[in-house]
């Protein structure tokens, strides 16, 4: 009979948060919580809920494996609907009760009787164990221009949209180019009286049927027969490899894919000024992708622009650029990304001994096999550093964590150990192997993306889905400290 049931603390309710509680759920844990800093869940589809909002991973393979969800309205889902796909997990798997929301952690602490964690109205939970859910994208960045005080019109971070602001007939700026740019340039630029798009660089855009609705009838069928929809999830889970392949090997998979996002270019853009300016210096590809139905047609339309000279100053009525020129303006629309390399902070996380996650990632963030950080017992994180981002599913990944961590969680419950904490030898082991394996992959090859930190390491996951399920199928004891009652490490 197990001797106790380990408190949990899932710190995010987005795709990894909840992922975690449904499998500590199926496994038998009952003493856990899922703190979450919104007032719903889905993360980054919580957040955002800009015009345009779609994803760019079709949606019969963008869902959880233990989930599937045969109706999608559309073959890549708009993002309204997968936010209300996570509330139905949540409610369908019983974890409505579990929930803490609008609680945001300022602080995690371990100590001699664990964890302690606190959240922003002065309430204090206490654990045996955190479960680190936080995610990549919740953290808006915001270019320091000049002047953005003084503008008397409207401004809007994409990732903090403002339903109440007027778009409609206005002059309207997009500051950036990736996807999020992409997709509110294609769907203001219809109603809007000018809008200008400022791009520091321009992006591959590979053209794909965005607005495509999934059949009925396939989602008639999926629904009367669950073996088969699982096989088609699995079918595309596998078929999804490709996209590893094209970023991990120079292959010639590389080679044709590369090939269809420069066609898509040339053959959407006729004006030759234009394509010359949205056309980038780097390879397709070496940026996360960008997909689009809808884009190349808009910025060409004949009230759209295209700017590349870089902004110089925002003033009361628009904005200027470097070359002199003042762009009048309503709206001024940040498209600018986040800071994606944040994780859990700004909350004070501290491990063994007061280490700070700052102390510890001085250097960048890092952690072994994306799942545990060495000074920190007892905490594990679903989808931190070197996770798939680009690669592979991350409904995949997080089901993979999750189950790596709970056998942890029922080796603790069934009285082996105390703590638990990955050595620092195992994590630069690690380390180095994904240094050494980013060399071929196409991330690697001359661009500034996101996916670089500011110690110049790619925070990605360089290797294949063979090769993580591997690494997560069942932990090494050799490359941790193990805690006993005793106080010995073993």
């Amino acid at each position: 009979m197990p001797s106790r049931d380990p408190r949990v603390v899932i710190i995010g309710a987005g795709v990894a948060g909840i992922t975690a509680g449904v499998v500590l759920e199926q496994a038998g844990f009952e003493n856990f919580v899922i703190v979450e800093k919104g007032s719903d869940v889905g993360g980054v589809w919580h957040w955002n809920r800009y015009p345009g909002l779609t994803c760019d991973v079709p949606s019969q393979i963008y869902q959880f494996g233990f989930a599937p969800k045969p109706d999608w309205s559309q073959i890549w889902a708009e993002g309204s609907e997968i936010q209300r796909y996570h509330r139905e997990v949540v409610e369908a798997f019983g974890l409505t009760d579990r929930l803490m929301l609008d609680s945001e952690v300022t602080d995690a602490v371990h100590g001699a009787d664990g964890w302690t964690v606190t959240l922003a109205g002065g309430r204090e939970l206490r654990a045996d164990f955190v479960i680190a859910a936080t995610g990549v994208l919740h953290h808006p960045f915001t270019p320091d221009i000049p002047g953005v005080e003084r503008f008397t019109g409207s401004v809007v971070h994409t990732a903090r949209w403002d339903e109440a602001i007027e778009t409609v007939g206005k002059r309207i700026a997009v500051i950036g180019s990736g996807s999020t740019g992409v997709q509110v340039v294609s769907a203001l630029q219809p109603q809007a009286a000018a809008l200008t798009q400022f791009a520091r660089t321009p992006q591959w855009v590979l053209w794909a049927p965005m607005g495509l609705r999934q059949p009925r009838l396939l989602a008639k069928l999926l629904a009367a027969a669950p073996a088969a929809h699982q096989r088609l999830y699995s079918t595309l889970l596998w078929g999804s490899g490709i996209l590893a392949d094209i970023a991990l090997k120079p292959t010639w998979r590389r080679r044709a894919a590369q090939r269809l996002a420069r066609w898509s270019l040339t053959t959407q853009v006729r004006d030759r000024e234009l394509r010359t300016a949205l056309t980038p210096d780097y390879e397709p590809f070496c940026k996360r992708q960008v997909l689009s139905g809808t884009y190349h047609r808009a910025i060409g339309a004949d009230n759209a622009a295209l700017v590349t000279e870089p902004i110089s100053e925002i003033t009361e009525t628009g904005l200027r650029t470097a070359d002199g020129t003042h762009h009048d303006l309503d709206v001024i629309v940040f498209a600018t990304g986040f800071h994606p390399h944040n994780y859990m902070r700004p909350m004070n996380l501290r491990g063994r001994d007061g280490l700070s996650i700052d102390e510890a990632w001085a250097k960048g963030p890092r952690a072994y096999r994306m799942t545990a950080i060495p000074g920190f017992p007892n905490l594990f994180t679903v989808l931190g550093p070197n996770s798939p981002t680009g690669s592979i599913s991350l409904q995949y990944s997080a089901e993979l964590t999750a189950r790596y961590i709970t056998q942890w969680l029922e080796r603790f419950r069934d009285g082996e150990f105390e703590t638990v904490e990955v050595t620092e030898e195992a994590t630069v082991r690690f380390n180095d192997s994904v240094a050494e394996a980013m060399g071929p992959t196409v991330w690697n090859t001359g661009c500034n993306s996101w996916y670089f930190t500011e110690e110049n390491t790619i925070d990605l996951w360089p290797f294949d889905r063979k090769t993580m399920t591997a690494l997560l199928t069942a932990p090494d004891d050799r490359d941790f400290l193990i805690g006993h009652k005793d106080g010995n490490l073993r």
